[in-house]
C-alpha cells in the first residue's frame, strides 16, 4: 500500500499514544484494556476527523478550492475540525448542521462544537432532521460557484475513500506500536457512524494482514446497513490503494445494540461510560460516539465476550468538547 503517492497535509499529532487502562481493567475484571488516543490528534481539541482531513484538504487544495463545504449534526465533531483546518489554510468554510435530536436546549444549540465552529469563522446554516444532506451541499456548492467561488464538498464525517486513507495510516501506526510493545491485540474496538474510521482501519489491517479484528459499536444505523456501508467503503479504499479484493466481508463487524433512541440521544450506558472513564482513568469521552462506543465495550466485557489475559484496544475518536452541549443531559457531578 503506497500511501506516499496521495497528497497529504501533515497536521495531526501522530503517532497518538497507545496507553494501558489499568484501573478500568481492574474495575471490570475482564481483558487487559488499552486505549489508542486519537482524541490527541491536536487539531481544535483533537479527534479522529483530523487524520481524514489531512488527505481531504490536500485534495481540496490540489483542485484549486478556495471554499470547503461539509455537513453533520448540530454538535458535529467533524464540522468543528473542518472549520479549524479551513481557518488554518485560509479557506472559507460552510457548515450545514442537521437537527437530528430536536433538542432546543441552549447548551446544545450554542455551546460545545457550535461555539467553536463560529469561533473558527465558519458560516453555519441549519437543516431539519431527515434532510437530504448531500443534496443540500450540492445546492450550496452550485450557488457558491455562481458567485465565483471554488467549493470543495467533503462528505459527512469525511467518510469517502480519500478520507478513509487517514485510518489506513492509523491502522499501520497501531501495528507498529503493538509490535514495539510486543502487544498481541485480540480486538480493536471503536465507535462507527459515517463509516470512514472503521472502513479505513479494516482496509489498513486487512491490507497489512495484521490479524487484528475490528469491532465497530454503532451510533446511528442498524447492524445490517451499517456493516454494508463500512464494507463498501473499505472496498473502495482498497481499490484506491491498488489492492482490490483485499477486504473480506467477514472482516466487517458492527454491534448496533447501543444506539438507544437515536443518534446523539443519550443513553444510561453512555452516561455510565463517560463517568466511569473520567473517574477511573481521567479520560474524557464524548456523548455521541466514544461514549456509546465505550458503553458497548463495557457491556460486552460484562457479558464475557473476552477472557482475562486477552488484549482489547479501544480507539478513542475524540469529541469531548461535545460534553458542553449536553449539560442538560448529564447528571450533576
Amino acid at each position: 500500500m503506497k500511501l506516499a503517492r496521495f497528497a497529504r497535509i501533515r497536521i495531526a499529532h501522530a503517532p497518538t499514544p497507545l496507553e494501558p487502562m489499568q484501573r478500568l481493567t481492574q474495575l471490570l475484571g475482564g481483558p487487559n484494556l488499552w486505549i489508542k488516543r486519537d482524541d490527541c490528534t491536536g487539531l481544535a481539541t483533537g479527534g479522529n476527523k483530523t487524520r481524514k482531513l489531512e488527505f481531504l484538504m490536500a485534495d481540496a487544495l490540489e483542485h484549486g478550492a478556495d471554499t470547503v463545504i461539509t455537513q453533520g449534526a448540530t454538535q458535529s465533531n467533524h464540522a468543528r475540525q473542518t472549520a479549524a483546518i479551513a481557518a488554518r489554510l485560509g479557506l472559507q468554510c460552510h457548515l450545514i448542521l442537521e437537527d437530528r435530536t430536536g433538542y432546543r436546549h441552549d447548551d446544545y444549540r450554542r455551546s460545545g462544537n457550535v461555539f467553536l465552529d463560529q469561533l473558527f469563522g465558519a458560516r453555519l446554516s441549519d437543516a431539519a432532521g431527515g434532510t437530504d444532506m448531500d443534496a443540500a451541499m450540492a445546492r450550496l456548492a452550485e450557488r457558491l460557484r455562481s458567485e465565483g467561488r471554488k467549493p470543495y464538498v467533503i462528505p459527512g464525517g469525511g467518510s469517502n475513500a480519500i478520507g478513509a486513507l487517514g485510518y489506513v495510516t492509523c491502522a499501520l501506526e497501531l501495528v507498529d506500536q503493538a509490535n514495539d510493545r510486543e502487544l498481541d491485540i485480540d480486538t480493536l474496538v471503536t465507535a462507527t457512524g459515517s463509516a470512514g474510521t472503521q472502513a479505513g482501519l479494516v482496509a489498513g489491517l486487512e491490507g497489512a494482514r495484521a490479524g487484528i479484528p475490528v469491532l465497530g459499536i454503532g451510533v446511528r444505523a442498524p447492524k445490517a446497513p451499517q456493516e454494508d456501508k463500512v464494507f463498501r467503503l473499505a472496498e473502495q479504499t482498497a481499490d484506491l490503494l491498488g489492492v482490490p479484493g483485499a477486504i473480506r466481508r467477514d472482516a466487517v463487524d458492527a454491534n448496533c445494540d447501543y444506539v438507544g433512541a437515536g443518534y446523539g440521544v443519550p443513553t444510561p450506558g453512555m452516561i455510565e461510560a463517560v463517568t466511569l472513564l473520567a473517574r477511573s482513568e481521567g479520560i474524557l469521552l464524548d456523548p455521541v460516539y466514544s461514549g456509546k462506543g465505550m458503553a458497548g465495550l463495557i457491556d460486552l466485557i460484562r457479558q464475557g465476550r473476552w477472557r482475562k489475559g486477552q488484549n482489547v484496544v479501544f480507539l478513542h475518536t475524540g469529541g469531548a468538547v461535545g460534553l458542553y452541549g449536553y449539560l442538560h443531559a448529564m447528571p450533576a457531578a
